[in-house]
């Protein structure tokens, strides 16, 4: 039998993970109904909305892969793709919102593009772990921007969006360049 640990540090990894999927779940369960919250409101607003829970999302930087796109990367559904297209094509999104929430290592995330003239938006929830952040940090830094990317699985790319404010996104954004996880911190922030 493999031994986990002497007892003395608390719960062994396995007891912390599993405990963190729970965790996760409802805190994913709860930025999805955040999501479509926010979709009701701009819709009794008389907006066209269209909603996407991304299947993965993942910081990327030109470090970690064959190009040099930067930014959050958020794989959709394929039944997606046509809206997605079909709602870029007519829209400009220069307006933006990130409600966010750290959470045991993770990010959970309901990202809101907004086009003021069409009365369009696009709401995106994902989630993500920060400890694959520090790249794209330290990149959107030195652009002075970031990005919000829509895929689908098989990589074909639907969209890009680019924002000014990389604080948006990462609060205190100089905190994640050496970032470890604590399992004990949740906090909120709604920009």
């Amino acid at each position: 039998m493999t031994e986990t640990g002497t007892g003395d540090e608390g719960p062994d990894y396995a007891e912390r993970i599993a405990a963190s999927a729970d965790v996760h779940s409802n805190a994913w369960q709860q930025t999805v109904e955040d999501m479509n919250a926010i979709a009701e409101d701009l819709e009794d607003e008389g907006w066209d909305v269209l909603t996407i829970p991304a299947g993965h999302t993942a910081p990327t930087n030109p470090d970690a892969g064959a190009t040099d796109r930067f930014g959050l990367v958020h794989v959709v559904p394929g039944n997606k793709a046509d809206d997605i297209e079909e709602t870029v094509e007519t829209g400009a999104f220069p307006q933006y919102r990130v409600f966010r929430k750290e959470m045991q290592g993770r990010v959970f995330m309901v990202t809101q593009l907004l086009d003021p003239e069409a009365e369009q938006a696009i709401l995106i929830a994902g989630n993500f772990e920060l400890r694959h952040a520090p790249g794209l940090v330290k990149t959107a830094l030195e652009e002075e921007e970031m990005y919000t990317h829509l895929q689908k699985l098989d990589k074909t790319h639907l969209a890009s969006f680019r924002h000014d404010e990389v604080e948006h996104f990462f609060p205190n954004p100089h905190r994640y360049e050496d970032y470890e996880v604590d399992f004990g911190a949740d906090s909120s922030d709604d920009e």
